[in-house]
C-alpha cells in the first residue's frame, strides 16, 4: 500500500501536511518536518485501527513526499 505526503506552508506560517489517500488525515507542525512526522503517525494510527476492526488486511506501507505549491 503506498500512500503520499503532501505538505504547504500556510499563509500564516504554518505548515500542513496530509495523506490524500486516508481522506481527513492532516496535521499541522511548525515547520513542514514536524508536520509531516505528526500526519505520518497520524495515517499509521488510523492505518492500526483498520487492522484491528478488521476493515483491511495488513499489506506493506510505504510513504513518499510532495511538497504542493
Amino acid at each position: 500500500m503506498n500512500f503520499s505526503i503532501e505538505y504547504e506552508q500556510e499563509k500564516d506560517g504554518r505548515w500542513l501536511a496530509e495523506v490524500p489517500e486516508l481522506p481527513g488525515v492532516l496535521a499541522y507542525g511548525t515547520n513542514a518536518d514536524e508536520a509531516m512526522l505528526k500526519v505520518e503517525a497520524l495515517a499509521l494510527r488510523i492505518i492500526a485501527e483498520r487492522l484491528e476492526q478488521g476493515e483491511s488486511r495488513p499489506t506493506p506501507i510505504h510513504f513518499s513526499l510532495a511538497a504542493t505549491a
